[in-house]
């Protein structure tokens, strides 16, 4: 059984404190069931889920300050999640998503050793009928446009569980897909804008490249 490098780490967002046990880094890999490989997820892209991103902590910094009282938030693509640990530890009511098999476990031991409730999750993917998760108020989302062919079927996932009146939220490094998505989005109803992250470089080691793709429908 092959044996997994983790990385423990305490990332400042804004006055708060968040500690993560992620992956040492993307060489990892560990599917001895072969659950991962069942679902369609390659070696070469197992590790992707356990890492913090730039886009990630472009996105946690995005919903620091952001108005949440009352509102259901749904965390598209989580991954680590750590923008649900930061909204979980601002007392949200969050609920995380991702296709990959150990993002869950994961989530929970962060939210434990965060000394946080434990945070509803569900692994579902963007072609489910039904998740059975039900409609939010905001939905977030960071660098989850990667693939040209998922473009329509999370434009379709994020219908399914938008509210009438919902704000959607995605963070994207620019890997050339968004143009298309925010057509889809528009076609959905959802006004459209997009604007680079404000100081990105007080937490990035690098400048970010990308943008933040904002859909609001009334």
């Amino acid at each position: 059984m092959s044996e997994l490098r983790l990385r423990f780490q305490t990332l400042e967002v804004g006055d708060l404190d968040i500690h993560l046990r992620t992956l040492r880094d993307n060489q990892q890999f560990q599917d001895d069931d072969g659950v991962a490989q069942a679902l369609g997820i390659s070696s070469a892209s197992w590790s992707l889920f356990g890492i913090v991103w730039p886009s990630g902590k472009v996105l946690a910094h995005q919903v620091l300050d952001k108005d949440i009282k009352g509102k259901r938030i749904l965390e598209v693509g989580c991954g680590i999640g750590l923008s649900s640990l930061l909204l979980n530890l601002r007392d949200a009511d969050i609920t995380a998503t991702d296709y990959h098999p150990e993002a869950g476990a994961f989530l929970q031991e962060n939210a434990r050793i965060n000394e946080a409730k434990e945070i509803p999750f569900v692994r579902t993917g963007w072609e489910d009928i039904d998740s059975g998760i039900g409609k939010f108020d905001l939905i977030i989302g960071s660098d989850i446009l990667y693939e040209s062919e998922h473009v329509e079927l999370l434009a379709k996932f994020i219908e399914q569980h938008a509210n009438p009146q919902c704000e959607v939220m995605i963070v994207d490094p620019g890997r050339g897909n968004h143009a298309r998505f925010s057509k889809q989005m528009v076609l959905r109803g959802f006004t459209h804008t997009q604007a680079p992250p404000e100081a990105s470089s007080d937490y990035l080691d690098k400048p970010f490249k990308g943008q933040v793709l904002s859909y609001i429908r009334t």
